[in-house]
């Protein structure tokens, strides 16, 4: 078997180098994350299999306006960061499309079919299938106008496999006990999943590549191309793969491919729980306060509020202002939630369809990439390794990618 340099130690990066290991490669993993800080392990903990429709669409194209953070909302578009997202609204716009739309959910509906069986697959062979919690999530409401809406988009939506119940008269008291005021509405959804912990996923992805015979170089990698074969700099192997989140644009730009990807920006609070008779309860699935854009996720120690779609440039500063924000929200909705808050920021790959990039690079066979994950890093890294294992082994994927090559950009 040949030797495979991959870029990127997020979690598509490891849960691909294992494997790829398990099919008998050597693989050389290449990360310059040593302290964790990518959105791989700053998220909301989410196995979102119900997000078959993309997000580029004419219904997000309507919600704009009231979604804006200087409108009380969680989407940003800094002043600053224009030359980054205008271009990349442009191309939101065209993929919007009804007939663009219709492709991307086709596209994405055997891939989030298979997401939820792969991550079962992986953790089983990892030794971490107490990470995986198969209990569904809620979405609640506080207005009853917006708790009637939300409820009938939910029920009209293409979900895939997870399928949208009325919420039980306990559940919706248990949601009612976290919050000031009884919520309006809420439903819960089957099929979804969470990761119990991110930091202990870590550690097991890490354990299992090491196991496996995985090395692991802290680097950033130097990735050309030269008479049509791909190489690092440095590190002796055969292909290449790029899986390095929003820092794959990078790459890939300069070996003459159009990656129109964007960094979108999240944001989240953290806090210990102190106590477990008035904290936020351990065995409670994540709540989405929709009204508020805001995902509050239980792990083993800490609670987690996320939210925000910032637009613009990985490097910029975070605004405090989004710390503040989810602080005031919690506040606001007397969640049992204290701090001192751990804050967070992370970037999103992005790409203007909301589709991800995975297949084979043009102008050198030995040059693969999987990226641009947008929302769906967590949820889509299992099933995305599975088929990139095959696609570098010759094999046929069990999911279609022609609609996730780059050349859609081209």
């Amino acid at each position: 078997m040949s030797a495979i340099g991959v870029v990127g130690g997020g979690v598509v990066g490891l849960c691909t180098g294992i494997a790829l290991l398990e099919a008998g490669h050597r693989v050389v993993l290449l990360d310059d994350d040593a302290q964790g800080q990518a959105a791989s392990w700053g998220n909301a903990g989410h196995i979102a299999t119900e997000q078959v429709e993309p997000l580029a669409s004419l219904e997000t194209l309507r919600s704009l306006p009231s979604r804006l953070f200087l409108r009380g909302g969680a989407l940003a578009f800094p002043p600053g960061a224009v030359r980054h997202w205008l271009p990349f609204g442009l191309r939101l716009l065209a993929a919007s499309r009804p007939a663009r739309f219709r492709a991307g959910c086709a596209a994405m509906a055997p891939l989030m079919a298979q997401a939820l069986p792969a991550w079962r697959a992986l953790a089983q062979r990892i030794g971490a299938e107490d990470l995986l919690r198969e209990e569904g999530h809620f979405v609640a409401w506080h207005g009853a106008a917006a708790a009637q809406a939300g409820t009938a988009a939910w029920q009209a939506a293409q979900t895939g496999t997870a399928s949208v119940q009325p919420v039980s008269d306990a559940d919706r008291a248990r949601i009612d006990a976290l919050c000031r005021a009884p919520v309006a509405g809420a439903v819960r959804f089957a099929g979804t999943a969470q990761i119990a912990d991110l930091g202990a996923l870590r550690q097991a992805l890490h354990q299992a590549f090491a196991a496996r015979g995985g090395e692991r170089v802290q680097a950033k990698a130097a990735v050309r191309v030269a008479g049509g074969s791909a190489a690092i700099a440095g590190v002796e192997v055969d292909q290449v793969l790029v899986c390095a989140g929003v820092r794959s644009r990078a790459i890939l730009e300069r070996l003459g491919h159009a990656v129109p990807m964007i960094a979108e920006r999240g944001y989240h609070i953290r806090a210990q729980i102190r106590d477990e008779q008035t904290g936020w309860p351990a065995d409670l699935p994540p709540v989405v306060f929709e009204e508020r854009s805001m995902i509050v996720t239980r792990y083993r120690d800490t609670v987690q509020a996320a939210s925000f779609v910032e637009l613009g440039h990985p490097d910029a500063p975070a605004d405090p202002r989004k710390w503040a924000r989810l602080e005031r929200h919690v506040a606001d909705l007397g969640l049992p939630i204290t701090g001192p808050y751990q804050r967070w920021m992370g970037c999103r790959p992005t790409l203007p369809d909301y589709l991800p990039a995975i297949g084979r690079a043009q102008g050198a066979d030995n040059l693969f990439y999987a990226f641009g994950h947008q929302h769906l890093g967590l949820t889509l890294a299992a099933v995305t390794a599975d088929l990139v294992t095959a696609l570098i082994d010759g094999a046929t994927p069990a999911v279609p990618l022609a609609p996730f090559d780059l050349a859609r950009f081209a």
